[in-house]
């Protein structure tokens, strides 16, 4: 040795690597707080242990991502992909291994488990295009206001009104059975639309033809429901804007008749111009569907799913009717809304998958799915009442007959439609019965049937739309 070795306890060499003989004699218990076992032979670098420091840092500085964690094999995947290696490990945070360094950091770190982040909207509606299903559904009526000075549309309602209802009920059932095929492919929908328009323009004419008695009104009917029919084809397609380019003429004489008299040949050329040229927009659509390759092997929908659809336009066209014989204006007002109705029923089922991310139990959801029904419900109505106070007419019948009518929507579309179908009958018939027959309590029957209406189809909705599964 090149020294003396220093015999005092507590000397240099308890500062540097120590290497000692264990004692041969028994070794006794010590307390697990003692820092180590002098009796055996032990190898001990000086101050070494787990950097509490080091490894509170590093568990702030991961905590969003080892809060999620189930298991500190989590924690050690993450630590692992971090690029920690062993030695690191050791070196840096005193920890002997991985998995050891993971356990510290999963017990420092509370569980937190966030929720997702929010994806996008499935059901965002296209606000343009509901706002201009609107319009296109009161536009037609300026036909009647252009020529009604060539005929006397009072005495021949009857006939109008009766092809009217075929041509809505028609037009309902067979727009499901074409959205139907719509699924299969767009050349199967183009060949539905191509059969079944013709026929229920046939048909609300012949229907027509009866009240008219064969005389020329049976002619204005049957353009009339061309017209429905080939409009009814656009607006299943989604070319409301070819359709709104189509009715340009009608606007155009409209907008001058407060200005100037276009006289009885542009009265009469001005609509006939218009279903023209909706016709023709008609055929280029249906061309361009039936040119899409064919689905072999397609299964056909039963005729018996579209039915429901069709009595709930006939329902909805009685009802209508019986509001606009005493408040004509409320039901162009009423038939504008049915866009931003549209618009709501997109919103409906947006904010209902929304509920499904932010409530756990069922109770929660329904109770949720009732707010969200009675907030569309209230911005659906809401802009009627000055509407309807705007051209004087009664709000509450026009009130009434929208949440009727926008909540057998709602079912529909989530293909609830004999219950909704059966209401709105039911609704329209005892209605029309008083009606016709001059029954107590008169005026009042369509409030009421449609106050009874609503509760009903609210409570059906409520019923079948409070669950999770519909919306899932």
């Amino acid at each position: 040795m090149s020294g003396p070795l220093s015999l005092e306890p507590g000397g240099v060499e308890h500062d540097t690597l120590a290497i000692r003989l264990a004692d041969r004699r028994r070794p006794r218990r010590r307390p697990s707080w003692a820092l180590g076992d002098d009796t055996t032979l032990t190898i001990r670098l000086p101050h070494r242990g787990p950097d509490e420091e080091a490894v509170n840092a590093l568990a702030a500085e991961l905590a969003d991502r080892v809060g999620p964690a189930v298991h500190p094999y989590e924690v050690a995947a993450l630590l692992e992909a971090e690029g920690l290696s062993t030695s690191l490990i050791k070196e840096r945070y005193g920890h002997p291994n991985l998995f050891s360094l993971a356990s510290a950091l999963y017990e420092r770190v509370p569980r937190t488990f966030p929720e997702p982040a929010p994806g996008p909207d499935p059901w965002r509606p296209d606000t343009l295009r509901c706002l201009l299903r609107g319009v296109l559904f009161a536009l037609p009526g300026l036909a009647y206001l252009l020529t009604a000075p060539l005929w006397n549309p009072g005495a021949h309602a009857p006939a109008l009104i009766v092809a009217g209802l075929v041509s809505w009920a028609w037009g309902q059932a067979l727009g499901h059975r074409a959205h139907l095929r719509m699924a299969t492919g767009p050349r199967e929908a183009g060949r539905t639309l191509l059969i079944g328009a013709p026929v229920g323009a046939l048909v609300a004419t012949a229907v027509a033809a009866l009240p008219a008695d064969g005389g020329p009104v049976t002619l204005v009917a049957a353009a009339q429901s061309v017209y429905l029919a080939a409009a009814g084809v656009l607006l299943v397609l989604g070319r409301e804007r070819l359709l709104l380019a189509a009715l340009s003429p009608l606007t155009a004489g409209a907008a001058v008749l407060p200005w100037w008299e276009p006289g009885p040949w542009l009265r009469a050329a001005l609509p006939l111009l218009a279903l023209a040229a909706t016709l023709a927009a008609t055929g280029l659509t249906l061309r361009t569907a039936l040119a899409a390759p064919a689905v072999p092997d397609a299964r056909r929908p039963r005729p018996l799913w579209s039915l429901p659809y069709g009595l709930f336009g006939l329902a909805a066209g009685v009802l209508v009717l019986l509001e606009g014989r005493q408040e004509p204006y409320a039901v162009i007002v009423l038939t504008v809304s049915m866009g931003p109705a549209e618009w709501l029923l997109h919103r409906y089922r947006g904010l209902s998958v929304s509920a499904l991310r932010a409530v756990a139990t069922p109770a929660g959801f329904l109770l949720r799915s009732a707010g969200i029904l009675g907030l569309c419900l209230l911005a659906h109505l809401l802009p009627l009442l000055p509407a309807a106070l705007l051209t004087g007419a009664d709000p509450v019948p026009l009130l009434l007959l929208a949440a009727v009518l926008w909540t057998a929507l709602l079912l529909q579309a989530f293909g609830v439609a004999w219950p909704s179908a059966a209401i709105c009958l039911a609704a329209a018939g005892g209605a029309g019965t008083v009606t016709l027959l001059r029954l107590p309590p008169g005026d009042l029957a369509l409030p009421l049937c449609c106050a009874a209406a609503a509760l009903c189809l609210s409570a059906c909705a409520l019923r079948l739309l409070g669950r999770p599964a519909p919306h899932a």
